[in-house]
Formats: structure tokens, sequence, C-alpha cells
């Protein structure tokens, strides 16, 4: 049996409602932390652009574009959303992927779900089966032999597995639903080819999902694709790929993000709020990361929100002058702060061999600190929101408030959290309407 088959009668013949406790909290959990990212990123120009060429592309419908008056196209409202989800670079991720699931899981498995008006637990289902399968495609892939760490390349294969588990694929059209998906999915540009971290090209998230949904709705037409996609031991490590399907349910590995930066800087950014004295001048900042830290573009004086979330000098001077709330999320005015600007211009930033073999399983950094007082030294494993540090679900609303203030007044954000808060008892009806913009829902009250 391919692979790819494997994982298809995992998805198509798990049985509805059988998802364990934990892994539905988590689900639920990740879906608020989605929301939240969507939310914060929702008046980016990237998520606007991808709002108004979803409309003209894909037309309208009944599936809800997040946070809006707008409900398009399945297709349309998938890709609106993952471009939302994933412009402030604050959704979830995972370590061994090395990149963000839930920005095109999500997405996919909401619209397919508010479209056909699927059950509640086999939305959940849908959810965390997406992930599972998004998760372990990136995995099984050796770090030696990884051109990209884009999203786009592999998140896809989780869009087609969660519509394909909505829409009722058989195990045999759901493999290859998979197939078609990844192999039509953005190439995407190979790192070291491209500053395109600085760009709204970014991950390349939303056209993965289109690409997973197409993939799921061909496959359902009679289409097929190449079922021996990732059969290749020297590009995927089979027993990751299918080794203890339903065993342990991957969604529940991923980490969540209090600060709109890459991940690969977090750890960065706790050791400075740590050390940092508001109010004291910064002497020096040295950074000791790990050698793919350098590889991001690193602009020091970047020209876009997105130049910012790659770049370690830009982004830790933001947290050392300004403490985390600069970071949640990051004010577009902060790009022609001369202050930070400054600073950023005089930070070190440096490869150590202490770190050369953590990336991709961690993404450790030391931070060396002076603001007057001599250099202070600390080192931190495991940033705010890795598995080995998690963020409540306290947490988790707290930076839901946070970062929603700007789209969301705060009776719209009662809405939606209380909508969130009740996802496992009253199920997605209620967020499917509280997600309306809030003359909609005053409409139809």
């Amino acid at each position: 049996m391919h692979a790819i088959e494997e994982l298809a009668s995992f998805v198509a013949d798990h049985r509805e409602g059988a998802l364990p406790q934990e892994a539905r909290e988590t689900a639920a959990l990740l879906v608020t932390d989605l929301i939240a990212a969507t939310a914060a990123g929702l008046n980016s120009t990237l998520a606007a652009a991808a709002r108004a060429a979803a409309a003209e592309l894909y037309g309208s419908g009944v599936a809800r574009v997040w946070l809006t008056g707008q409900s398009l196209s399945i297709a349309g409202a998938a890709m609106a959303n993952a471009a939302a989800a994933s412009a402030l670079d604050i959704d979830d991720g995972h370590r061994g992927a090395a990149g963000h699931a839930g920005a095109g899981v999500v997405p996919a498995a909401l619209a397919v779900g508010q479209a056909i008006d699927a059950s509640n637990e086999r939305i959940l289902d849908a959810i965390a089966l997406g992930y599972d399968v998004a998760l372990r495609v990136a995995t099984a892939r050796p770090t030696a032999t990884i051109e990209t760490y884009s999203s786009g390349r592999w998140v896809g294969y989780g869009a087609a597995a969660a519509a394909g588990r909505l829409i009722g694929l058989d195990a045999g059209q759901m493999a290859h639903a998979m197939a078609i998906a990844g192999a039509e999915g953005p190439i995407n540009f190979p790192t070291g080819t491209s500053m395109f971290q600085g760009s709204t090209v970014k991950e390349a998230i939303p056209p993965a999902v289109v690409a997973g949904l197409t993939g799921a709705f061909r496959a359902r037409a009679g289409a097929t694709g190449p079922l021996d996609l990732i059969d290749d031991d020297s590009r995927f490590t089979r027993h990751v790929l299918t080794g203890g399907l339903g065993e342990t349910w991957w969604l529940r590995q991923c980490y969540l993000k209090p600060y709109a930066c890459c991940r690969y800087m977090h750890a960065a950014v706790d050791a400075i709020l740590a050390l940092r004295q508001p109010g004291k001048p910064v002497v020096s900042l040295r950074i000791e990361t790990f050698p793919q830290g350098l590889r991001l573009s690193n602009a020091r004086a970047p020209k876009t929100l997105e130049g910012g979330q790659y770049s370690y000098y830009f982004s830790c001077a933001l947290a050392a002058l300004h403490g985390a709330v600069a970071l949640q999320p990051v004010d577009p005015a902060r790009l022609a702060d001369a202050e930070v600007l400054e600073l950023a211009g005089r930070i070190e930033l440096d490869a150590h061999e202490d770190f050369a073999t953590s990336f991709p399983a961690g993404t450790p950094c030391r931070v060396i600190l002076d603001q007057g007082e001599g250099p202070q030294s600390l080192t931190v494993p495991h940033p705010l929101g890795d598995v080995a540090n998690p963020m409540s679900r306290t947490q988790v609303t707290e930076k839901f408030r946070r970062i929603a203030a700007a789209s969301m007044a705060s009776d719209w954000q009662d809405r939606v959290l209380t909508a969130l808060d009740g996802l496992l008892t009253q199920g997605f009806s209620p967020l499917f309407a509280a997600l309306a913009a809030p003359r909609l829902i005053l409409a139809a009250e």
C-alpha cells in the first residue's frame, strides 16, 4: 500500500465522534487561537488583497469570510481566511514541521463544514485529521533534504484531508484527493533564492488551501493523482508518515505564538523581556541562535510588516525598547521608529555552536543584554507557547483580546469568545453567527 493510501484510509475510515476528549479540547483551543490571529491580520494589506481577489475570482456563496460582511464560495472564503490568519505570523505552528498547519486546515474545514451544514463532530474530526496528515507529511521530510520550510509545500495535504472527510470521500477517493493536492500545490521559493519572506507571498498557505480543496472536490468527481507521491524514502520517512495512526494526535504537539514575528526569534524575545529594564538605554544587545535563524531576510530596516516579521534585528529591538505589547501585534508605524531602527542597526546576531543541531526540533536562543550595569545573559530553550512551555486557555483568551482590539469592539469580542468557549458543547453554529460583522448579527436578531 502506498503511504498516501494508508493515510487516506485512516482519514476516511476514522469513526465519527471517536476523537479523544483531549484532542477535541486541543482542536477547540487551536480554533480560538486562529480566530485571534485572523482578527489581528484582518486589515493587513495581505488579507485585504486576498479578500478582494477571492471575491472576484471565486464568487459569492454561503461560506463566511470571518469578521466581515462577506460570504463567498468555499474556495474563496477559505483562501481569504487563510490569508488573514497567516498575515501577521502569529498563528500556531509545529516544531517538527517547521511551519504552520492551522492557517490552512482550519479555514478549509470551516468553509466546507459551514457550506454543507456538517455536524459538529464531523467538523472537529476533519480538523484533527487534517492536522495529522499535514504535520506527518511535513515532519517526515528529512531535514537535510528540505529545500524550503514554507508551509505551502505541505499544508495542502491537510486541507484536502479535512475537506475530503467532510464531503464523505471513501479511502480511494481520499488518496487521490491528497495526491492531487500534493502534486498541484504551490512550489514557493527554495530557501536562499529570494528574500520572499519580506513580501506578501510569505508561506504560500492560501494557494495551498485552494489546492487542497480542489483536490478533494476533483477526486469526488473522478479525478486521479499520483499515489506514489510521498513513497520516496530519501524524501519522506515512512514511519513518521504512517506510524501509530490514531494513537497520538499530532495537533496536540502544536505550539502557540504570543508575538507577531517568526517563531525562530521567540526565545530571543522571551529572554529580552525577562532581562530588560524599561526606561534604561540599551548599551549593547547580542543574540546567539541556531544557524537557520541567519537564513531569514533579517533586514535591519524592513520596509514592510512582513519584512519585520522575518527580522531578528527589528523584532528584538522592538521587544527591548517597547516590551511585549509592541509585538502583539506590530504597529506599522514602528517601521519608521528612529529609536527602534537605531538599535536594530547595532544588534549583534550570530549562530552559536551550542545550538548547531537544535533546529527544527527546537528554536533556542541566548541573549546578552547590557543596559548600563554590565552584560547579563539568559538562555531560553523553550519559548512561551511550546509544548514544553505551553500557553493556557486564559493566556490564549488574553492574547485574543490584545491582538483583536484593532479590528473588533469589546462586545463583539465577547460574542466570539463565548461561542468559542462553548464550541464543544454548543457546536459551530454559534461561532459562524458570531463571526459575522456586528451589523449582520443585529439585523438577524
